[in-house]
């Protein structure tokens, strides 16, 4: 069953789905020199044509943006946006209006299409993210050793936000968006709503998180419409959603009817009975 999409944000791609455009992007980019590069001016674009002449040495994530370590000291920062995607040009893929940028490889030639333009890419001297303030506030990787239960604890004692609002902002957290939050929010039996979460329900929240975020990179991320992979396909996660976009549907754990609110301006899917406090 296809998953309901919130009628304020279309689905925006988080950790999952970054992650999984990386793991296809990582083999073909690292190693290759940018020969060349063509961008269509806009404001989200910085220095890109600076990516010229310089080797792909790693290509890395952090939260949803994508690090590409290039020679020289500087790093290109590429972050999807709403509807942003790479293609190579084979198997039958040619560039259309939506291609905002081209890095034309040793080996290859490589497009970012972006549909609704609110992708970014930038060129920065490796480490400084001044320019990209939010990449430079971003919490912990919910997948290292440096996210723990404590440290959650100590993140959502020291605000008054309601926690998924406070999820969003990525400060205490790296990578989580309106989809996973949800996801964890309902696994965790935690209201979206709470401004106290102790320390025994952060806990629970930590191990929701990385397990919801796990199986959703093993499954290449949720799939409704613009997110797609460096290949074409889709993320297989859809189909695997408990809480958002089910609004109406029976809880999976009480049978109550899911309820849709929205929260800081997002929408919010949860279940009243489970997730009371």
């Amino acid at each position: 069953m296809r998953p309901r999409r919130g009628r304020d944000h279309g689905p925006v791609p988080e950790l999952p789905e970054v992650e999984s455009v990386r793991r296809q992007l990582a083999p073909r980019v690292q190693g290759r020199v940018i020969r060349a590069v063509a961008a269509v001016p806009q404001r989200r674009f910085l220095g890109v044509e600076r990516a010229q002449g310089r080797r792909i040495e790693e290509l890395g994530r952090r939260g949803k943006f994508l690090i590409a370590t290039l020679s020289g000291g500087h790093e290109l920062i590429l972050h999807l946006g709403m509807t942003g995607m790479f293609r190579f040009r084979e198997g039958g893929w040619e560039p259309d209006a939506y291609v905002r940028a081209t890095f034309t490889l040793d080996d290859g030639v490589l497009d970012f299409r972006d549909v609704r333009r609110f992708g970014r890419l930038a060129v920065v001297p490796a480490g400084d993210y001044t320019a990209v303030p939010t990449l430079a506030d971003l919490g912990p990787e919910p997948l290292s050793e440096a996210f723990t239960a404590q440290g959650l604890h100590r993140a959502l004692a020291a605000t008054r936000m309601p926690v998924k609002p406070f999820l969003l902002t990525q400060r205490p957290v790296a990578g989580i968006g309106n989809i996973y939050a949800d996801e964890a929010l309902w696994e965790a039996r935690i209201n979206p709503r709470a401004r106290r979460v102790g320390p025994e329900r952060a806990a629970r929240l930590h191990a929701a998180i990385r397990a919801v975020l796990t199986a959703a990179v093993e499954r290449e991320g949720t799939t409704f419409r613009d997110y797609q992979m460096v290949n074409g396909a889709s993320g297989r996660n859809a189909t695997f959603l408990v809480a958002y976009g089910q609004q109406g549907r029976p809880c999976p754990r009480c049978r109550a009817p899911l309820t849709r609110v929205v929260l800081a301006g997002r929408g919010t899917t949860y279940c009243t009975r489970c997730q009371q406090r």
